[in-house]
């Protein structure tokens, strides 16, 4: 349910917080140059990156703070000798291009997007801050990312059982193929590749829907004509008949993921959580199962790493995945890799370590808890991670979990906000608009940080969320907490890429709001994220009896709804003022009017014209931005004008919108906590689904004649162990820019598992 967060708008533009000065000339602490800049925190001032004195970085941050007049926590600020008697350049700069560049960042001259196709755009993402870890911890970082790239073909065959077939086959064709690559059928086959690349399969990562060749059969068969049949080898050509079925054929595997009322949700969804088994028949099971544990305060998270299939005889069975089982190739490569990071780790991460690799070896989920557990209470190791069968989205009875890792370590000059906010996780707690009974009494284990990540696989590449609160069991969030995190590097890398695209110019009506958002909005994203995963996701508790399955298909839509509201609410509320994590209010308006406008409209960009709202955030979204529409209604909360024939949607009273927030926040946590399945249907089926067909067609317009693509993801950088007598002594980073030689290089490397699983 619900372990990550995915940004509100493709079309992020400028970098949120702006510098309103700068500081020219400021002197050097110690006679160090610095890094540049320095950070002003409520406490005082912590240079990002020097060995300076502290009288000298004192003396800088009392410079900044007399000059800018105002106190802005957690904000790195430019020295700007370079930009003397220039106040108005570094004004326009925003903060995260300031901070990055500052501390360090090898910027260059490399773009930051690397590759655009279709409706995506691959960016690639810097790494700052490793080369200042210790030598155990840069070898650590590098065997977790060899481990996280071990279980991409995990993630393909979930998402439909064709997907390695297709994947392989098309990669056999673009490495051998020696005809002519300038005709429109090769670039559109070309392109084809690059998009199930980048959604791990054939069908669309965001939407679900099957891709549609822009190549004929007749082409792609010529093609493989010319090709030596050993290129490809026995089990491929004799799967070539299949292969063009689930390319060509458009009522083979229609869609990943359906999750229309009334279908049978399992027989319509080409994901491979399943086989041959109807839902009736998959929730009989699974239910048979919870009632046998019934009263269990520590229940598993029953099918969470296996395939449920009918064998011949009419028998339900699960297929687990682990050493000796499903997926048993791929799995003991990154059982391999992990032991290698256990050999490197300390306490309590070695051990951490060790529970994971037990329970990749026995399939037992109870192991997975143990491991949750200890994981989640580890908040000493400053390199960190997340491998394993996670999230549930892919799932339309969201059950069963996709296969997802990344790797990452600390931010500490950037953790002052999530310290701030986990620390006073109990006030918030209280002062929650849900039901007292629903409330907890007593906040357990909140951990939350800033983090960069340094290696991204299966579920969470290309594209990845931009925050993640783990772990999913309610019993353990309750008796032992969560850990959140926000992913800093990513979402400077999504604004570098998105700078300046003519994206607020287009679609925010009013100056005031534009304003707004260049000056906060990426302070009210990070806020948001912050309060949705270090908070949200783990607030709130279940009723006596409710085992949390209850929501079924609208689980993960209402959980992630619920942890929106959360930190929408906390967001306009004084107290972030009071602890200094924002400056005034306007932090939140500005985020408050983004979320509303990409709600109700902007992120239809990402529909297909007729279909449908599918995906379980995007349903999230619009569920909350339309019932506050309507709630609102009888005092114009939220209004629609059309301008020179050209719809916009502005909020005119922030504050009822707030008060719209928890009400709604109220209601959402009461269907959770009773498991009312009807009353949560009811709500996603009337707000979260259908899309006006007249605004979905302009804002596709307007949207991409501004050339924006609504998705992105991302290109990993690439480590290199150095060794010297045997010994590793060094681990190097290169940032490539080849987004088609990554993904050939991660299937000849990382590609364990047979076509057939």
């Amino acid at each position: 349910m619900s372990g990550c967060c995915w940004g509100v708008s493709s079309g992020r533009g400028v970098a949120g917080e702006a510098l309103r000065g700068g500081v020219s000339n400021l002197p050097r602490a110690g006679g160090n140059a610095l890094c540049g800049s320095f950070c002003v925190r409520k406490g005082g001032p912590v240079c990002c990156r020097t060995d300076g004195n502290a009288a000298g970085r004192t003396e800088q941050a009392a410079l900044v703070r007399s000059f800018c007049g105002a106190f802005l926590p957690d904000f790195c600020y430019l020295r700007a000798k370079q930009y003397p008697n220039d106040m108005k350049k570094i004004a326009a700069m925003s903060f995260s291009a300031i901070m990055l560049a500052s501390c360090g960042s090898s910027q260059d001259e490399k773009p930051w997007i690397v590759d655009r196709f279709d409706d995506v755009k691959v960016i690639r993402y810097e790494v700052p801050g490793f080369d200042e870890l210790s030598l155990e911890q840069k070898e650590l970082v590098y065997y977790l990312a060899e481990a996280a790239k071990c279980g991409r073909d995990i993630l393909f065959d979930q998402n439909c059982a064709m997907n390695l077939a297709v994947r392989r086959t098309l990669e056999t064709v673009y490495e051998n193929y020696a005809g002519d690559r300038t005709t429109a059928e090769w670039k559109a086959l070309e392109k084809y590749l690059k998009k199930v690349w980048f959604a791990n399969g054939i069908h669309h990562h965001y939407s679900n829907d099957k891709f549609v060749p822009e190549f004929t059969e007749g082409y792609l068969l010529t093609v493989i004509e010319t090709i030596p049949e050993e290129k490809f080898g026995d089990e491929l050509n004799a799967l070539r008949g299949e292969v063009c079925v689930a390319i060509f054929d458009p009522a083979a595997y229609p869609t990943r993921l359906n999750q229309r009322a009334g279908d049978d949700l399992l027989l319509t969804s080409s994901s491979n959580y399943y086989r041959g088994v109807s839902q009736a028949e998959a929730e009989r099971f699974y239910a048979a199962m919870a009632a046998a544990d019934a009263g269990n305060p520590e229940p598993v998270s029953y099918g969470l790493n296996s395939q449920l299939v009918k064998d011949e005889a009419g028998v339900l069975r699960e297929r687990t995945w682990k050493v000796g089982g499903m997926y048993s190739p791929a799995i003991e490569q990154i059982v391999f890799w992990l032991e290698k990071a256990q050999s490197v780790a300390a306490e309590p991460q070695k051990s951490t370590i060790a529970s994971l690799v037990d329970y990749y070896r026995t399939g037992d989920l109870k192991k997975f808890d143990d491991y949750n557990i200890r994981w989640v209470k580890d908040t000493l190791s400053n390199v960190d991670f997340v491998n394993g069968f996670i999230e549930d989205y892919g799932d339309p009875l969201g059950r069963k979990a996709s296969w997802e890792a990344n790797v990452n370590f600390m931010d500490s000059a950037a953790c002052h906000r999530t310290a701030v906010i986990s620390e006073n996780a109990q006030w918030f707690e209280d002062h929650s608009p849900a039901a007292p009974e629903y409330r907890k009494k007593e906040v357990k284990g909140v951990s939350a940080k800033v983090i960069t990540v340094a290696m991204l696989g299966g579920d969470c590449y290309p594209a990845t969320p931009i925050g993640i609160n783990l772990p999913n069991a309610d019993w353990i969030r309750k008796e032992y907490g969560s850990k959140s995190v926000t992913i800093d590097n990513i979402t400077y890398a999504y604004d570098m890429a998105a700078h300046g695209n003519g994206f607020n110019e287009e679609f925010v009506l009013r100056a005031e709001d534009r304003d707004r958002m260049e000056r906060y909005g990426k302070l009210a994203d990070d806020l948001h994220t912050d309060l949705h995963e270090c908070l949200g996701h783990g607030s709130g508790q279940l009723a006596p009896g409710v085992s949390g399955g209850e929501l079924k298909s609208y689980g993960s839509t209402l959980e992630e709804t619920r942890a929106d509201l959360f930190g929408l609410y906390y967001l306009g509320d004084p107290k972030m003022v009071e602890l200094g994590l924002i400056p005034s209010l306007d932090v939140a308006w500005a985020g408050y009017a983004k979320y509303i406008m990409n709600g109700m409209m902007t992120q239809l960009a990402r529909i297909e014209p007729g279909k449908n709202v599918e995906e379980a955030h995007m349903r999230n979204r619009k569920l909350i931005c339309e019932w506050c529409y309507e709630r609102g209604k009888a005092d114009n909360v939220i209004e629609w004008v059309v301008e020179d024939g050209k719809r916009y949607v502005v909020v005119n009273d922030f504050v009822k919108l707030r008060a719209l927030f928890g009400e709604m926040l109220h209601e959402i946590q009461r269907i959770k906590s009773e498991g009312d399945y009807e009353a949560g249907r009811e709500l996603v089926e009337r707000y979260a689904v259908a899309v006006d067909p007249e605004l979905h067609a302009q804002v596709r317009e307007r949207y991409y004649a501004l050339g924006i693509e609504p998705y992105g993801g991302f290109l990993n950088p690439e480590y290199e162990l150095v060794e010297r007598d045997g010994k590793v002594v060094d681990v190097k980073i290169v940032y490539p820019t080849d987004y088609a030689a990554q993904m050939m290089g991660y299937s000849k490397n990382y590609s364990f598992l047979p076509l057939k699983n």
